[in-house]
């Protein structure tokens, strides 16, 4: 199986997404899946196509958003030679080639109002125009759309054709950010470590160490599944130890002591940067009668927010504060916020 054919999960909001197209996947019917970037959405229209009566058809897919709006529309319903500039020979488009099949069009939202309009007929009629003839062209062909965007706000906003949304919302599969998938870090992160070792000829999967995992479940994931997996094939492929378990994870893969800054266009500074370059730091004028107790103050508070970012887990706590376990607790007994008779905020350890 290809490396991103994966459909991995066991918690309950995603198993529940999975069962919905499952049962939608035998009508012959539309299907809108939603989900947030990286939530797996090629992969349900994949599932839905594989598990219907045309699983031998072809399952043909278009990104709409990585074709300029001029030729979309003769990307999906094809084009007779001499239709427009560049048109030399006649081409059947991506309704046509889906014939007996799937057709399913990623990025749905971005399609322009006349694609939008053309897309309307050929799902209510089955039939489909090249651009530049006048004959139909009859067409067996079952949708499957994918969105990130609300698409009921779409069409209030009149970006959106209600009509085609009522032809295309006959099922509507939402798939769950990892973030609110309880469990499914952990199994996913297991999942795709093994496969990169694999990749590498390691000799064993020597898995994650207490760290890298505190690390991997008190993250948010903005990139969900394919963000996990990147992040998780990375930290495999730098460790330099197979017999270690993996114990070092970095997300943000541009970070580095080096890094450019952006470059600014040449002229007067915004008015806010003006304003904030004017305003002296916080701490600047700051009376200071006790160093001591200044700086401990401080610390407390960076414990604190640090503590509350990790949802009160110690060791994501440590790692997100670049301490090891031991001095975030050496820290947290200094500043009387282990947990203690009477004490009003909560520490857990995983």
């Amino acid at each position: 199986m290809d490396r991103d054919n994966a459909f991995v999960g066991q918690s309950t909001e995603f198993l529940d997404a999975v069962e919905r197209a499952s049962r939608a996947a035998g009508l012959n019917r539309p299907v809108l899946v939603i989900g947030e970037r990286g939530t797996g959405k090629e992969l349900v229209a994949e599932r839905l196509h594989r598990l219907s009566p045309r699983w031998a058809g072809p399952l043909v897919t278009l990104n709409c958003a990585a074709l300029p709006e001029t030729l979309i529309e003769a990307e999906l319903f094809g084009h007779e030679a001499g239709a427009f500039t560049g048109a030399t020979r006649a081409r059947v488009g991506r309704f046509e080639e889906a014939d007996g099949g799937t057709l399913f069009l990623d990025e749905l939202a971005t399609l322009s109002s006349g694609a939008q309009e053309r897309l309307l007929r050929a799902v209510e009629y089955g039939e489909v125009t090249r651009i530049g003839s006048s004959r139909a062209i009859s067409v067996d062909v079952r949708i499957v759309a994918a969105t990130n965007e609300h698409l009921p706000a779409l069409v209030d906003q009149g970006r959106f054709r209600a009509d085609l949304l009522d032809r295309l919302s006959f099922e509507v599969v939402t798939l769950p950010p990892l973030r609110v998938r309880e469990g499914d870090v952990a199994v996913l992160a297991d999942h795709f470590g093994r496969r990169m070792a694999a990749e590498l000829d390691w000799p064993r999967w020597p898995g994650f160490g207490r760290h890298a995992a505190a690390a991997l479940a008190a993250h948010d994931w903005p990139g969900n599944v394919r963000e996990l997996r990147n992040v998780v094939e990375r930290a495999v492929y730098r460790w330099e130890d197979p017999e270690r378990a993996i114990d070092d994870i970095e997300f943000d893969p541009f970070a580095s002591p080096w890094r450019m800054a952006p470059l600014r266009a040449a002229g007067p500074l915004p008015a806010a940067e003006r304003a904030a370059a004017a305003t002296p730091s916080p701490h600047a004028d700051m009376p200071c009668d006790d160093l001591r107790e200044a700086v401990a103050t401080y610390e407390r508070g960076l414990l604190e927010a640090a503590l509350r970012r990790a949802r009160y887990n110690q060791r994501a706590a440590a790692v997100a504060l670049k301490l090891s376990y031991d001095q975030l607790r050496h820290a947290l007994k200094k500043h009387d916020l282990l947990e203690k008779e009477g004490q009003a905020i909560e520490v857990r350890s995983p």
